[in-house]
Protein backbone atom coordinates (compact mmCIF):
# COMPACT_ATOMS: atom_id res chain seq x y z
CA UNK A 1 0.00 0.00 0.00
CA UNK A 2 2.94 2.34 0.57
CA UNK A 3 3.89 2.05 -3.10
CA UNK A 4 0.76 4.05 -3.98
CA UNK A 5 2.33 7.05 -2.26
CA UNK A 6 4.99 6.97 -4.99
CA UNK A 7 3.00 5.73 -7.98
CA UNK A 8 0.04 8.11 -7.82
CA UNK A 9 2.14 11.31 -7.78
CA UNK A 10 4.42 9.84 -10.47
CA UNK A 11 1.42 9.12 -12.69
CA UNK A 12 0.05 12.61 -12.13
CA UNK A 13 3.41 14.19 -12.98
CA UNK A 14 3.72 12.17 -16.17
CA UNK A 15 0.18 13.09 -17.18
CA UNK A 16 0.83 16.77 -16.56
CA UNK A 17 4.10 16.58 -18.50
CA UNK A 18 2.26 15.05 -21.46
CA UNK A 19 -0.43 17.72 -21.27
CA UNK A 20 2.22 20.45 -21.12
CA UNK A 21 3.99 19.00 -24.16
CA UNK A 22 0.72 18.90 -26.08
CA UNK A 23 -0.12 22.48 -25.13
CA UNK A 24 3.37 23.58 -26.22
CA UNK A 25 2.87 21.84 -29.57
CA UNK A 26 -0.43 23.64 -30.07
CA UNK A 27 1.04 27.04 -29.26
CA UNK A 28 4.10 26.38 -31.47
CA UNK A 29 1.77 25.69 -34.43
CA UNK A 30 3.00 22.12 -34.86
CA UNK A 31 -0.39 21.01 -36.19
CA UNK A 32 -1.00 23.78 -38.75
CA UNK A 33 0.00 21.91 -41.91
CA UNK A 34 -1.47 18.45 -41.50
CA UNK A 35 -1.81 17.82 -45.25
CA UNK A 36 1.55 19.24 -46.35
CA UNK A 37 3.43 15.97 -46.09
CA UNK A 38 0.72 14.16 -48.00
CA UNK A 39 1.06 16.61 -50.88
CA UNK A 40 4.87 16.75 -50.75
CA UNK A 41 5.21 13.01 -51.20
CA UNK A 42 3.31 13.26 -54.49
CA UNK A 43 5.61 15.92 -55.95
CA UNK A 44 8.17 15.00 -58.59
CA UNK A 45 11.17 16.59 -56.89
CA UNK A 46 13.01 13.28 -56.73
CA UNK A 47 12.40 12.72 -60.45
CA UNK A 48 13.93 16.09 -61.31
CA UNK A 49 16.91 15.33 -59.07
CA UNK A 50 17.53 11.99 -60.79
CA UNK A 51 17.32 13.66 -64.21
CA UNK A 52 19.97 16.22 -63.21
CA UNK A 53 22.11 13.49 -61.71
CA UNK A 54 22.02 11.44 -64.94
CA UNK A 55 23.05 14.49 -67.05
CA UNK A 56 26.36 14.76 -65.16
CA UNK A 57 27.44 11.22 -66.04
Amino acid sequence: MNILVVLVPAALLLGLAGLAAFMWALRANQFDDVEGSAHRILSDDDLRFSDRHNEHK
